[in-house]
């Protein structure tokens, strides 16, 4: 892989990114919670824009993959921040935001903040309101206390030996962003893939998501053996088809008609 470019912000994160010059509108990728820009999916949705001539950018959030903090630091608002600060410094025009898990909260916080940026959103199991409606809500009592005595939980990690550190803060920071409850105020082209054998994410979130959009044009796939990661050859796939939908919208030249790059 090639190494990272940083973007150096004015709040002090050191953010690492990668970008890929090209056709517009660009394809923004927005990862999932402690993971990285280094991810299967990333990787091979740059090879196709890459492929397309179509401009790409990766990028890690604070506390994750190669910028500077620690994970435990962060909450959504900071990663929210993170994604806005790149979008303005290294994105060139309008974008597909595309948000796996975590980034599919990312995503719509981003969207909302840059509604002139954004061209359509793609969620790929997108977990917006997960700090509140799969973290804390499934606490029980003892884990509850701990929260409140030590200022953070431990859970397993299904992904990893380290389990990850629940903080009191990402749990609060969390109540101020929450999505699902209001109605969403982005007018854009939205498609959701989402796992129905998902164990990480239920798969009517995209359903409710789907209803609290004020887009009419959200189009919802669920594939009925998909887990969470959604990262086998077909998922790919699909969700290349789906993002070339987006980018070959009405009005759009293909990648074939304006000469590329």
């Amino acid at each position: 892989m090639p190494k990272p470019q940083f973007l150096d912000t004015p709040y002090g994160a050191r953010l690492a990114y990668q970008y890929t010059p090209g056709r517009s509108p660009g394809v923004m990728f927005l990862t999932g919670f402690k993971s990285d820009m280094e991810g299967g999916k990333a990787i091979a949705l740059e090879e196709h824009c890459q492929a397309r001539g179509q401009a790409f950018l990766r990028f890690d959030y604070r506390g994750h993959g190669q910028s500077s903090h620690s994970f435990e630091e962060g909450c959504i608002g900071d990663w929210a921040e993170d994604a806005v600060a790149v979008l303005d410094a290294v994105a060139d025009g309008p974008q597909i935001l595309v948000g796996s898990s975590m980034g599919g909260w990312i995503m719509l916080l981003t969207a909302l903040a840059r509604p002139d940026r954004v061209a359509g959103l793609v969620g790929i199991a997108a977990a917006p309101d997960f700090t509140e409606d799969l973290i804390w809500q499934p606490f029980d009592d003892d884990q509850k206390a701990a929260m409140n005595r030590d200022g953070f939980v431990e859970i397993p990690n299904c992904y990893d030996e380290e389990p990850y550190r629940i903080t009191a803060r990402l749990i609060e920071d969390g109540r101020d962003h929450l999505l699902l409850r209001d109605p969403i105020s982005l007018d854009v082209p939205v498609r959701l893939i989402q796992g129905m054998e998902d164990e990480d994410v239920p798969w009517n979130t995209a359903l409710r998501l789907q209803e609290q959009l004020a887009s009419a044009d959200v189009d919802v796939t669920l594939v009925k053996d998909g887990g969470h990661r959604l990262s086998e050859p077909q998922d790919l796939d699909r969700l290349a088809r789906i993002v070339d939908q987006l980018l070959d919208g009405p009005g759009r030249p293909g990648p074939m008609e304006d000469g590329g790059a």
